[in-house]
């Protein structure tokens, strides 16, 4: 079949073609509701598919952004990710997520595969291992904009968690609920991951806020494949933690799967809090005490900021990091 075109849509419709590419560009000021109606009804019965391509080499926009996430199947990065498409689907835009896998490797694909797609702009969670490419964007910009990471010598707006208060408000909190040797359970600390070291950071200073000495031994960290044994040493320590504080969902995942393997009562025998709200967390028993990122919030944030950059084109003379409050969110755990 002859593919339709604008110029068939405009002759069916009695309409000039000018007419019919500012009814699909959503300009209407000088349009009458008959034409209107009238266009409608002759794209549905001619079946008519704009060209995409086309259109954006005209207008210089694909109305498509790339997201670029260290891990998908963190439940804050599948958050933030909804609130993202949120924001862009009231803006009529597309979202291509490409899972870095906190590999920089990876990551350096994904931004060479974007651009070569010519979205209009980039949301990613920086694995900090290509800083010469992010710098060059920020040379040309490019609009982008950083979540949950900070990376030196990159001029951009960022949006994350005050960890630091994060992690202090879950270590009061067990200290005020009678515990005073507490652990803290972390994947590995490396400097690029911005949220690690801060809440690390958070740690030590609620418990020199609060006169408890530091423990060297009670601070854990390693991959997943390596949790268990690590939880295993942790408790069999000569003289053990009464209270572990998980920094994130996977974390507290090994931590929960550990506990229910060695038949521990929480909060008895040893308390439990986590960071970041998990949806199961009102449902185990007990149920979970966390501290809960705004990741809704914190998405649409990184997405309006995005758009603001695509729209207005202006250079930034200094990026801003907009910093989201942890929530509190007591339960039973501890």
């Amino acid at each position: 079949m002859k593919k339709v075109t604008m110029a068939d849509v405009a002759q069916h419709a009695g309409v000039s073609k000018s007419t019919v590419s500012q009814y699909l560009n959503q300009r209407y000021d000088y349009m009458g509701e008959q034409t209107k109606a009238r266009i409608e009804e002759t794209i549905n019965v001619l079946g008519y598919r704009p060209n995409i391509l086309a259109r954006s080499l005209k207008q210089k926009s694909t109305t498509t952004i790339g997201v670029i996430v260290a891990n998908i199947l963190h439940v804050f990065s599948t958050q933030v990710i909804r609130a993202i498409e949120d924001v862009c689907n009231e803006k009529d835009f597309h979202v291509i997520i490409c899972n870095a896998d906190n590999q920089p490797e990876k990551e350096k694909k994904y931004i060479e595969m974007l651009r070569a797609k010519q979205v209009d702009g980039i949301i990613a969670f920086p694995t900090g291992g290509n800083i010469a490419l992010y710098q060059d964007l920020v040379r040309e910009n490019y609009p982008i904009v950083f979540i949950d990471r900070l990376i030196e010598g990159i001029e951009t707006n960022t949006v994350l968690l005050d960890n630091e208060k994060a992690a202090f408000l879950a270590v009061e909190t067990l200290v005020k609920n009678g515990y005073s040797k507490i652990a803290l359970l972390s994947p590995p600390f490396e400097h690029a991951i911005t949220p690690r070291m801060e809440r690390l950071n958070g740690y030590k200073n609620a418990l020199q806020e609060y006169r408890i000495p530091l423990n060297e031994e009670y601070i854990v960290s390693g991959k997943t494949s390596e949790m268990q044994s690590l939880i295993e040493k942790l408790i069999h320590l000569k003289d053990p933690p009464k209270a572990i504080l998980a920094t994130n969902d996977h974390v507290l995942m090994e931590l929960l799967t550990y506990v229910k393997k060695n038949q521990m009562r929480i909060p008895e025998e040893i308390g439990v809090i986590g960071i970041d709200e998990v949806s199961f967390a009102d449902i185990y028993s007990p149920s979970l005490t966390t501290i809960a990122q705004p990741s809704f919030e914190m998405g649409a944030k990184a997405a309006n900021l995005l758009f603001e950059r695509i729209q207005t084109k202006e250079i930034i003379n200094q990026a801003k990091i907009y910093r989201f409050e942890p929530k509190l969110i007591v339960r039973e755990s501890c």
